[in-house]
């Protein structure tokens, strides 16, 4: 399968296909297609998959779309300003996404709920708490919320994020909710009652406008009635 990633801020990735290649989404992702793309709406791994997609933000069932009779395209489209990134997946290089980061994948790309491991902190947490796991072989897109800043972390070396702001990162990484210390931090700092700390080793990518935010600021313009 060959892609291109078009629009700028306003991303679409468009994935041209081999005859009996297939794509996975979620419901409403797809933008447009060539005629002989089959489309087939399924759990893809059962009730118990399928739940623990729920659970994560996802739609239960997941669309797959197939060339049929020849090579075929498809285009999907990112559902907020940002950047789509090409995620390849493999056995020891797994990812774990933001519940709303998943865009699509080749069919041998698996997704699962992954937990905070606190749980009584992570329920708590909000953003940061519930997310994705992507695992199997093959290639995945990821949509991320403006743009996109990368850090590398050392084995014990740690980085504290805002809530929402966590996009991605090696499923090598540890992720941990905190709550902000100090009462008067908490109550009058306007940074939350939690952060997300990760630690390494592996990889960190921050968004840098995460969609909770953006609704955030809005909602304080909209009339009350």
């Amino acid at each position: 399968m060959k892609y291109e990633i078009k629009g700028g801020e306003l991303p679409v990735v468009v994935c041209f296909m081999d005859a009996g290649e297939t794509m996975i989404t979620e419901k409403g992702s797809m933008s447009w297609m060539s005629p002989n793309m089959k489309m087939e709406t399924t759990s893809n791994g059962g009730v118990g998959k399928a739940l623990g997609r729920m659970f994560a933000g996802e739609a239960i069932f997941q669309n797959r779309y197939t060339a049929e009779g020849g090579p075929g395209m498809i285009a999907f489209a990112s559902s907020f300003p940002g950047q789509i990134k090409p995620w390849e997946i493999m056995p020891g290089r797994e990812i774990v996404v933001q519940k709303s980061g998943f865009l699509a994948a080749q069919e041998g790309v698996e997704l699962s709920v992954f937990f905070q491991k606190k749980l009584g902190a992570g329920l708590f947490g909000g953003e940061g708490f519930i997310m994705q796991r992507l695992s199997g072989q093959g290639l995945a897109f990821l949509e991320f919320d403006g743009s996109v800043v990368e850090y590398g972390l050392q084995p014990g070396q740690q980085i504290v994020v805002d809530t929402g702001y966590l996009a991605a990162m090696d499923a090598t990484c540890k992720m941990e909710i905190r709550t902000v210390p100090g009462i008067k931090n908490m109550m009058f700092g306007g940074e939350g009652l939690f952060n997300t700390v990760i630690t390494g080793p592996g990889r960190v990518w921050l968004q840098t406008m995460p969609i909770s935010n953006v609704a955030g600021a809005i909602l304080r313009y909209l009339p009350s009635k």
